[in-house]
């Protein structure tokens, strides 16, 4: 065995109990039962597609001539209350990875405690980074919250290893590290808890292609793998010692925020590389396979100068579409790896199917403040406003509301905001702020006493680089010119689909549409003429949806329709429209090439 792969010291041998791992490195291969093998994989991240349609994107991507499938497990999504840990229904981590060796799939596994993925917060729990300062590092609050979370997941997936006959054969040491963070001694503690639990196979890293990163990313046990658009030659000089050359994400497109183009990566470009890294003996996972949807409200954010938001649609351009559906870089990639496999590739699976094109009336029953003011409020008043954190408000929407006096010219400001305010006086909504665009806003009418009602909207966690972890709602204050505004109540308001009527001369709030269907297909939606909101289906919450785009249709999968009649409730923040739309395929709008790094 290579010294690379032997247990570090003070941790148990990963034979320790006499099985062994389905994989190792040596001399620049990964071996198999001492046969140089290759990792084919592709990500498809189980919590952004329904379970009820896990076994036919698996299916899929065993077409697509991959060996194994990549998931990250997102703790905040098991995790969402703190002590309460659910691997149930759609957390069922378990079921996903039976389903994958099912297909005939291995599983390449990386439950790292931060995960990035463009998910909100990183996958780290709001709860926990809302207390704790120096996340992923040696603080003991931090650790003692992984730990926790560890002694409740690994057991679960121990006996999932390829050791013990499952398909689990590789897991991975933290995420993208060498590019956040250099506590060494942090990544040894991953480590460590993976092999003490009973993880035997190949522990792998995963860094971006300069020095820096693998040096501060990399932990000694673990293989050092890479994550990158194009740049092959690079993972070739960085590869160290006897490691095999493996490229842990590969970006075969990319993701999109709000306000930017959906951005695109020909099959000619996304296969130039790929057939780079095959040529150099090197393994792959393409990132994504099959993105899938963000779902509710768990799409991430990132933070370079300002605030940027990730659309609902996860689609990432992948070979794999967000429907299912199978492009040109899925028949590309199948008649790459073909060459790997010893037999025949699975038979390409039938196209899915969808709902017929239609428009049903949007009907508005109740305006924004109705729905705010049905909210109980939380809590005893306080001096000044509260964060989402100390609400304990995950996401979404949360009210805010104080008695104000103020003089005639007065000017309203917000030091703080994370993310979007719409800014209610009495009953007149006055205007909307945002985090990194307009953020006072001049009060109207002479002097006098009024209720200001501020509505918060969290646009999404912050999910890469230093500000991961950082708060939401009114972080410091709101003033009236310099003079702060004191005596706060807040309500948070719930995310499940608002059922209440109220008054509807608002161009803002709740409208509900009822749409009958033969059969329950998959469907995507759009809502001509609305500006910003968010979208229930029969009770489900599809995800976000925003005019500035890119992203126009929403998807909605077939195992949330019912035959006949189903109910669509939209909360509109802006303008309400006045049909919701049945599109028989999607809109992600103006494109963009993307080619990576």
């Amino acid at each position: 065995m290579s010294d690379l792969l032997a247990p570090p010291s003070g941790v148990d041998s990963p034979a320790h109990d006499g099985a062994s791992p389905a994989l190792i490195w040596r001399d620049g291969e990964i071996l198999r039962d001492g046969v140089a093998h290759r990792i084919l994989a592709g990500s498809i991240h189980y919590f952004r597609v329904h379970p009820d349609q896990w076994e036919d994107r698996l299916r899929r991507l065993a077409a697509m001539g991959a060996n194994t499938v990549d998931t990250y497990v997102a703790w905040n999504f098991h995790e969402r209350i703190e002590g309460d840990r659910r691997f149930d229904g759609w957390r069922d981590i378990e079921r996903f990875i039976r389903l994958a060796g099912e297909v005939g799939l291995d599983v390449f596994l990386r439950p790292s405690p931060y995960i990035c993925a463009e998910w909100s917060n990183g996958g780290i729990p709001f709860w926990l980074s809302g207390r704790v300062a120096a996340l992923r590092t040696s603080d003991p609050g931090f650790l003692a919250a992984v730990d926790a979370w560890y002694d409740e997941l690994i057991p679960r997936l121990v006996p999932l290893q390829a050791a013990y006959g499952g398909p689990v054969v590789a897991v991975q040491v933290e995420n993208e590290y060498g590019s956040f963070g250099s506590d060494d001694a942090y990544l040894a503690h991953l480590r460590d808890g993976l092999r003490s639990r009973g993880i035997v196979e190949m522990l792998t890293t995963a860094d971006g292609i300069t020095d820096d990163m693998v040096v501060h990313g990399s932990v000694p046990g673990a293989m050092t793998t890479f994550t990158f658009g194009t740049g092959v030659n690079e993972a070739l000089r960085l590869r160290r010692d006897d490691e095999a050359l493996m490229c842990s994400e590969l970006w075969g497109g990319w993701f999109d925020h709000w306000g930017e183009r959906h951005h695109v990566r020909s099959a000619d470009s996304m296969g130039g590389t790929i057939g780079e890294l095959l040529d150099a003996g090197g393994s792959v996972s393409l990132y994504m396979a099959h993105g899938g949807t963000n779902f509710g409200l768990w799409n991430g954010a990132n933070h370079d100068r300002v605030l940027q938001p990730t659309t609902t649609s996860y689609d990432s351009d992948a070979p794999i579409g967000e429907d299912g559906s199978l492009g040109a870089k899925f028949h590309a990639l199948r008649e790459m790896f073909a060459p790997h496999h010893g037999g025949e590739l699975p038979p390409i699976p039938a196209p899915p199917r969808r709902q017929a094109a239609s428009s049903s009336p949007l009907v508005q029953t109740a305006s924004l403040l109705d729905i705010i003011r049905a909210v109980p409020i939380a809590g005893p008043p306080t001096a000044r406003p509260q964060t989402y954190e100390q609400l304990d408000a995950e996401d979404g929407l949360v009210a805010y509301e104080a008695t104000i006096s103020f003089p005639e010219g007065a000017v309203l400001s917000i030091d703080g905001l994370h993310d979007r305010a719409t800014v209610f006086l009495d009953d007149e909504r006055i205007g909307t702020l945002e985090r990194d665009g307009v953020t006072t806003l001049p009060l109207p009418g002479v002097t006098r006493t009024a209720l200001l009602t501020i509505v918060v909207e969290s646009l999404g966690r912050i999910n890469y680089g230093p500000y991961t972890g950082e708060g939401k709602g009114i972080m410091r204050g709101v003033m009236i010119g310099r003079r702060l505004v004191h005596g706060w109540a807040h309500r948070v308001i719930p995310q499940t689909a608002p059922v209440i009527t109220g008054t509807s001369d608002s161009r803002d709030g709740l409208a509900v549409a009822q749409i009958d269907v033969d059969e329950p297909l998959d469907a995507w939606l759009a809502f001509p003429g609305e500006g910003k909101g968010m979208v229930w289906l029969n009770g489900f919450l599809l995800g976000r949806y925003w005019s500035v785009g890119p992203q126009h249709t929403l998807y909605a999968p077939a195992p949330l329709w019912r035959r006949g009649r189903n109910d669509v409730r939209v909360l509109e923040l802006d303008a309400v429209g006045s049909a919701v739309e049945i599109c028989e395929h999607p809109v992600f709008g103006e494109t963009e090439e993307f080619v990576g790094s």
